[in-house]
């Protein structure tokens, strides 16, 4: 065979393996609908909140539509989490619409329940070579288990992870982050019992770096968030990070679904003082307050990404606003 052909045929193949290297170390993105749970599946999954919202729907809906309805369906939407003021509105603009009988108010209260969760940013940002990712949050809302899970659903992208141990007081924060990260085959960068929690945070930050990771997800120790002095701390964290990377990629807030409307204040207070860029709502399979989720976008506009549904690896999702909606209306 003439040498030129050889060589165009060894240069296709060099392109093409280049082409599946590039692809496949693409930003990750979040909230893609190929890997969002079905809309059966995650009703499943919602079944509290499915059952005590929809339920209440249901029996609404067969009745007429006379007053009682109107101050019963605010009722029911404040019943499930989704907040006094995105409640009164939506039933507001429901009114507004005069629909003629339940099948046209059920698609009426589907849409405007979307309208609500309409907003952008989604995908998960991870833009940084290596993207940086802080979780925070109280005690006790599933922080560590949802780093583990969000590792394991990086590396099925083939991104590869490495995590930072930055809970330092807590005891066994460290081990416990390290058993979730053996389950999963990534990396921990821990300190001493008390160290700085920002020093170990520029640790595993240089460590990604220099081992050539993709994106290093740091644990803090959660800490309740009308605490000044561990919010200042947090903040530190944030800031030491931030000038070693450039900036910071996601500030990720884990809220526990079953606070219902105290999270909003949790949300808030993380917000001004770390700059939240999105919520991974957890616990959701475990309450009838679902609607949490549309209350938190409603009242502060910050996107939640992921839910978690379950104890499993894989039960962490991204949050699909058409998805979430037809699961909490099904039983309607």
């Amino acid at each position: 065979m003439d040498p030129i052909y050889i060589a165009l045929i060894a240069l296709a193949l060099v392109l093409l393996v280049v082409a599946v290297v590039v692809r496949s170390r693409r930003p990750f993105s979040g909230s893609s609908t190929a890997t969002a749970a079905p809309a059966p599946a995650l009703a499943t999954r919602l079944a509290k909140t499915r059952e005590a919202l929809g339920g209440r729907l249901r029996a609404l809906l067969a009745g007429s539509m006379d007053a009682a309805f109107w101050d019963g369906l605010e009722e029911a939407l404040i019943a499930a989490d989704i907040g006094v003021t995105a409640s009164t509105e939506v039933v507001q603009r429901i009114r507004e619409d005069k629909p003629e009988d339940a099948n046209e108010a059920r698609r009426a209260l589907r849409d405007e329940l979307l309208k609500v969760l309409d907003r952008d940013g989604r995908d998960l940002a991870l833009t940084g070579r290596p993207a940086v990712v802080i979780v925070v949050g109280v005690n006790g809302t599933g922080k560590t288990t949802s780093i583990a899970k969000l590792a394991a659903r990086l590396k099925s992208r083939r991104l590869e992870p490495l995590l930072g141990a930055a809970d330092t007081f807590r005891a066994a924060a460290d081990q416990q982050l390290r058993t979730w990260a053996d389950r999963v085959d990534v990396e921990v960068v821990g300190g001493q019992a008390g160290a700085d929690p920002a020093s170990v945070a520029f640790d595993a930050y240089q460590a990604a770096r220099a081992r050539g990771r993709d994106v290093v997800i740091i644990d803090t120790a959660g800490r309740l968030h009308s605490k000044t002095n561990l919010m200042d701390e947090l903040g530190k964290v944030v800031r030491v990070v931030s000038r070693a990377a450039g900036s910071i990629d996601e500030v990720l807030l884990v809220l526990d679904a079953t606070t219902g409307q105290n999270g909003i204040a949790q949300v808030r207070q993380f917000t001004e003082a770390v700059g939240v860029t999105g919520i991974v709502l957890t616990k959701l399979d475990g309450t009838a307050r679902g609607g949490v989720a549309i209350a938190v976008e409603r009242e502060l506009g910050i996107p939640v990404k992921f839910i978690g549904i379950g104890e499993g690896i894989d039960d962490l999702i991204p949050f699909e606003p058409r998805a979430f909606v037809d699961a909490l209306l099904e039983d309607a």
